[in-house]
């Protein structure tokens, strides 16, 4: 009997990638906040993760009508945010306090998706050594 990963995982392993890009894009964003002409950006997480799903032969499927539907976005996920700032002269569209909220709140769901996988990981082993649960 052999172990799917990609089954036991399910979306995390995908959603563990995509969110490490997206961390790096907003610290880029932090890092620039006082360069002239930088223009922030940020990724469709939905649309990244469509890719990385498509790219792995993953998919999502609605098991009921009374589920939502989830539109995702084309792939193209990298896109210049819109400010929420007038423009202070320089051209930068940086707001420290957005990207700093956006960047903690990514950082906690790449910790839940951590924390998920390392629970699947050690059921996993338990398993395989054939403790209880």
């Amino acid at each position: 009997m052999t172990i799917s990963f990609d089954k036991a995982f399910g979306i995390h392993q995908h959603a563990l990638v995509t969110r490490s890009s997206r961390a790096e894009l907003l610290a880029s964003n932090l890092a620039n906040a006082d360069t002239p002409g930088f223009k922030a950006k940020d990724m469709d997480f939905q649309a990244a993760l469509s890719q990385a799903q498509n790219n792995q032969g993953f998919s999502l499927a609605r098991t009921s009508q009374q589920h939502f539907a989830v539109n995702l976005a084309p792939p193209g996920s990298v896109q210049f945010r819109v400010p929420n700032q007038p423009d202070t002269g320089d051209g930068n569209t940086v707001d420290v306090q957005t990207e700093r909220n956006s960047y903690m709140e990514n950082a906690l769901q790449y910790q839940a998706s951590l924390e998920f996988l390392n629970g699947k990981i050690s059921g996993l082993l338990k398993a395989i050594k054939g403790e209880s649960m």
